[in-house]
């Protein structure tokens, strides 16, 4: 039986102000954890990607990235996900037998639990992943009364993929366009025309992605996933920079410009502190140096503002498969007194890299008038980062 996959991707993500199926969790946008699922599952001859019209451009490049060179095509969604499925089967080729319908923002799939979904089917009988309720399920009013209390043995949480042969399930969308009704997944328009549905025990993890909380936890679902699996998260970077210290000169540190009569000499702006962040992550991901990256004989950063460098490292770090997950650093100089400029220098450093306030340290040490930071004339910045792996 040849099968299919149809992937709908076509919401417009309120809650996130962007299509959330386009949002990264991990290594992968949340829609390309499903779409790299299926395209190496051998038994899915074709897969059909919905998404909506303004979003197409962004999803063929998802598919050229994620779509492990098989057959995947794109085509646009409808204002309802019913809508949105029909479309996707109108996609799909007459050589098609039957077909997985999934959510998008559903990333967190294991292909065994697709496998199983797909066993259960046959001409006459669907299949769908679900949970069984844990909680107590109460039935209530307009009113807010609790009319009766169900039998939680009898209620089960449907998940996608659903799956049938592509005939009933296009009948079940002809019968329910032909009668104006609007289903609220593939299971409902099937029991109505007498396909028999089948429930095929999930696993809680397939969780849909609604909210910011459920990215947090898909994002700790698939870490837990990397170190049952062996892999070692974690890896250490230290970064170091110095600048002598000369009239004429701004002095910023952190991204935070700070009143005094002396600057750092630099060819960029002489943010000592960003610059050791910059190369603590940098030599964290084993990817190079800031100077390899933005040479000091290059014009075009002359007086360069030092975060918008840390900002273009970050990113270059992310393509490397890691991300910040916290950073330590310490500027040793005799004067100015940074105490009340050190929130601000935190606050500046974690926006750039978009990490936690609290994932920032940065500390203002004396050499108690040694060397070329005791008597004045230079400045020295130290930084460790930690970077965790993308997972994958």
């Amino acid at each position: 039986m040849r099968w299919g996959a149809i992937i709908v991707a076509a919401g417009v993500g309120r809650r996130f102000g962007r299509p959330k199926q386009l949002i990264p969790l991990g290594a992968r946008p949340i829609a390309g954890w499903s779409l790299h699922c299926f395209a190496t599952m051998p038994e899915i001859g074709e897969i059909v990607v919905v998404a909506e019209a303004d979003a197409q451009e962004a999803f063929a490049a998802l598919i050229a990235e994620q779509g492990a060179g098989r057959p995947i095509s794109l085509t646009v969604g409808g204002t309802t996900r019913q809508e949105s499925v029909r479309a996707g089967l109108q996609a799909l080729s007459d050589t098609t037998e039957a077909v997985l319908v999934h959510d998008g923002a559903r990333p967190l799939l294991r292909s065994d639990d697709a496998r199983r979904c797909m066993a259960a089917v046959a001409p006459g009988r669907a299949a769908l992943l679900a949970t069984p309720a844990v909680d107590t399920i109460k039935l209530v009013d307009s009113q807010g009364r609790v009319d009766r209390t169900l039998d939680r043995s009898q209620i089960w949480a449907a998940q996608t993929p659903q799956a049938a042969m592509v005939a009933d399930l296009r009948q079940a969308h002809e019968a329910a366009q032909h009668d104006h009704v609007h289903g609220t997944d593939e299971a409902a328009l099937l029991e109505r025309i007498g396909v028999e549905v089948v429930v095929v025990p999930g696993s809680g993890e397939n969780l849909k992605i609604t909210t910011p909380e459920d990215l947090a936890r898909a994002e700790a679902i698939l870490a837990q996933r990397q170190r049952e699996a062996g892999h070692t998260p974690l890896r250490v970077g230290h970064g170091f920079d110095a600048h002598r210290l000369v009239e004429g000169r701004r002095f910023v540190l952190g991204g935070v410009e700070i009143a005094f009569s002396r600057g750092p000499l630099g060819h960029s702006d002489g943010d000592a502190l960003t610059h050791a962040i910059a190369d603590a992550i940098l030599g964290a991901a084993a990817i190079g140096d800031l100077g390899a990256f933005f040479p000091a004989h290059d014009p075009a950063y002359r007086d360069a503002d030092s975060l918008h460098l840390l900002t273009e490292c970050g990113q270059r770090i992310g393509e490397a498969g890691y991300r910040v997950a916290n950073i330590d650093a310490t500027v040793v100089l005799e004067a100015p007194r940074l105490a009340p400029y050190v929130l601000r220098m935190r606050e500046r450093v974690a926006t750039t890299l978009a990490i936690p306030l609290h994932a920032v340290s940065i500390k203002a040490k004396s050499s108690e008038g040694m060397g070329y930071t005791g008597d004045g004339s230079g400045i020295a910045a130290y930084a460790v980062a930690v970077l965790t792996e993308l997972p994958q």
